[in-house]
């Protein structure tokens, strides 16, 4: 009997009748299941080395896939460290792992290695995961196979409710995750949210079989799974909020110096930079350069209960801009790799700009066809990289070879190929 169907079977994890939609979708006749409590209960915090060794003994010895979260504190705490991590596997229960009492467990996750891990948006959690030793070789993501398989809420919660009738406890999903120790209602939402991934997991296997789509999902965990770890970016000064309305460059270099400053004060402190000082309070000492410590207090952002030695923190970053030479003042925008943006096709090459318009026509009806984001079916990066320069002999090895090298799936490259061809030869 899976998880799901106990719960269903167990009356005082519900506060009303029904149960779990049957396979025909008769879900609506049937009021969802809030969950309660995790089926065992709350487990312990897992804190020590002893108690770890143990649960990797115990999951080791488990069977079929595990379910796998990490809670992260964002809005809080500087970087995106993980402070929970849940698991379930079947005759291993749930675990409850405090990443910051144990920062290594490469050897949980070398003793999961062979497993196929259920994460639910597995990109978001991967990053945190892979710092404490866990990288999984197999993985199923239940959000991107929600996506596949055309539902129109993607959420863990949505998703729960409408493929298994079930309710989730909402509300914690953006506290404080490094508050120590963790409050139980905290405990209670983070193992509900493993609670039912496997099942949530072998239900969308099976509408994925059933739509045909399921080889086309397992090429896409497969592409995540052995995706190497994200570049650092470049210039990330850049992304603060509001930058748009920055224009000279002697205004950009404040940015970049008051940014810098506020992410090594962040850093320092292990808080979130917002926390330091806002995007906007940022944009607005760039715009109107204050000249001294008392014009910076004047500026929203910067008087409110800021002490004289913060503002003179601030200002210094201010005059180190104004100081730097012409030669030292950063560029207007970052060098652009690949197409233009489109907004700019139909002057620079109107031929090109006709193309990527029927291209995105053919694809948008290609994904509505197939009842799935037209993003999952083909990257808008690629579908203009193609249309800006596509290949001299425009045929389908060319254009399939030309999907291939943007880092297209075979499943893609199979389904885009002629829509693509065909608006590249129109």
């Amino acid at each position: 009997m899976t998880d799901a169907q106990e719960t269903a079977a167990d009356t005082s994890l519900r506060t009303t009748g029904g149960g779990p939609p049957d396979d025909g979708g008769s879900s609506a006749e049937k009021a969802p299941i809030p969950l309660l409590e995790p089926r065992e209960g709350i487990p312990p915090v897992i804190a020590d080395e002893a108690a770890l060794a143990e649960v990797i003994a115990a999951f080791a010895a488990g069977s079929g896939p595990v379910a796998v979260d990490a809670e992260r504190a964002s809005g809080y705490r500087y970087g995106q460290r993980a402070y929970l991590v849940q698991l379930r596997r079947a005759g291993a229960g749930t675990a409850l792992i405090d990443p910051v009492a144990c920062p290594d467990l490469s050897d949980l996750g070398a003793a999961l290695a062979d497993t196929e891990w259920v994460l639910h948006a597995a990109t978001q959690d991967l990053p945190c995961l892979r710092e404490i030793g866990m990288v999984p070789t197999r993985l199923f993501d239940t959000e991107l196979a929600g996506r596949l398989a055309g539902f129109p809420r993607v959420g863990l919660g949505a998703m729960v409710e409408s493929v298994l009738g079930f309710v989730l406890e909402k509300g914690h999903s953006a506290v404080d995750w490094s508050t120590r120790p963790l409050p139980e209602p905290w405990l209670r939402y983070a193992s509900l949210d493993v609670e039912l991934l496997v099942d949530l997991r072998d239900a969308l296997e099976k509408e994925l079989d059933r739509q045909g789509k399921l080889e086309w999902a397992l090429q896409e965990f497969d592409a995540i799974a052995s995706a190497p770890p994200a570049e650092p970016r470049k210039d990330p000064w850049r992304r603060t909020s509001g930058m748009h309305k920055v224009r000279r460059r002697r205004q950009l270099a404040v940015v970049r110096e008051l940014w810098q400053t506020r992410d090594r004060i962040a850093q320092r402190r292990d808080v979130s930079p917002g926390k330091v000082l806002s995007d906007a309070a940022i944009v607005e000492a760039a715009l109107s350069m204050p000249a001294n410590a008392h014009a910076l207090a004047a500026l929203s952002g910067f008087g409110h209960r800021m002490g004289r030695r913060q503002l003179e923190q601030w200002q210094s970053a201010v005059d180190r801009a104004k100081e730097l030479s012409e030669a030292q003042l950063p560029a207007p925008g970052q060098p652009v790799t690949g197409p233009p943006p489109p907004r700019a096709w139909a002057d620079k090459d109107p031929a090109a700009a006709a193309r990527l318009a029927t291209a995105r026509a053919a694809v948008s009806a290609l994904a509505e066809r197939l009842s799935m984001p037209q993003e999952n079916l083909i990257t808008p990066d690629t579908v203009r990289r193609v249309c800006w320069e596509p290949p001299e002999s425009v045929s389908a090895d060319s254009v399939a070879r030309a999907l291939s090298g943007h880092g297209a799936r075979p499943w893609q490259v199979e389904l885009v190929t002629p829509v693509l061809v065909a608006a590249l030869s129109a």
